[in-house]
């Protein structure tokens, strides 16, 4: 094993609980991903994660990101570069699903995340008063990022003026801020976090969960 595979830290042991308790299967899930973090394929299914979400996949690759960093902090702003450039090339799928298969794939994607159409709605009404920056938005905040790049593509699809490097730029800017903010206080904090959050795991899967549905309706019913 190189040296850039050696663990800095063995996985805090796992705490049982009673598979009763409301929020074991997010503990399951945690644990899961702590010991996951020291493997070597932890890193491809990152960037997997991250290509994905922005495009069709409803999971951010946040909490993998945050338990990587935190399980091996001097690779914490690697992990963070591989979470970006993956996020921007998944975003660029999310536009060409929009440009060129909104009529198949893309009405079943919006079939899932958006069946009435009201966040698409508002999208197009975003992106008329703020152009690109409503894409920064959605890159930086748990607003799905996936509707935003599938609604880009279809919005150029039909001629509006929406030019793939100013997509890529906002798309690079908005996410690598939220993932490079993660990045270096996980390379400062680590150990720290890794301590914090098993202390306060219950609340911060209740404030996770929160943040990922209460992004969904963001769109809906603000704006």
């Amino acid at each position: 094993m190189s040296s850039a595979d050696t663990p800095e830290s063995e996985p805090i042991p796992p705490r049982r609980r009673s598979a009763l308790h409301p929020l074991q299967w997010m503990r399951n899930i945690y644990e899961w991903m702590m010991r996951f973090a020291h493997t070597p394929h932890a890193e491809r299914a990152l960037f997997g994660i991250s290509f994905a979400e922005a495009s069709f996949f409803p999971i951010p690759p946040d909490p993998l990101l945050m338990v990587m960093g935190a399980a091996q902090p001097k690779r914490a702003i690697r992990y963070a570069a591989v979470t970006t450039v993956a996020s921007v090339l998944g975003a660029l799928l999310g536009f060409a699903i929009g440009m060129f298969l909104m009529d198949t794939l893309g009405e079943w994607l919006l079939g899932i995340y958006d069946p009435d159409r009201h966040i698409w709605g508002k999208i197009e009404t975003w992106f008329g008063e703020y152009g690109l920056y409503a894409l920064l938005i959605a890159a930086l905040t748990p607003i799905p990022f996936k509707v935003f790049t599938i609604a880009t593509g279809a919005m150029a699809a039909s001629g509006q003026d929406i030019g793939i490097v100013a997509f890529v730029v906002a798309s690079f800017v908005g996410r690598g801020a939220r993932f490079f903010l993660e990045g270096i206080l996980l390379r400062l904090y680590g150990k720290p976090i890794v301590a914090w959050m098993e202390k306060w795991f219950d609340w911060i899967a209740i404030a996770f969960t929160a943040i990922l549905i209460g992004g969904f309706f963001a769109l809906k019913y603000i704006g």
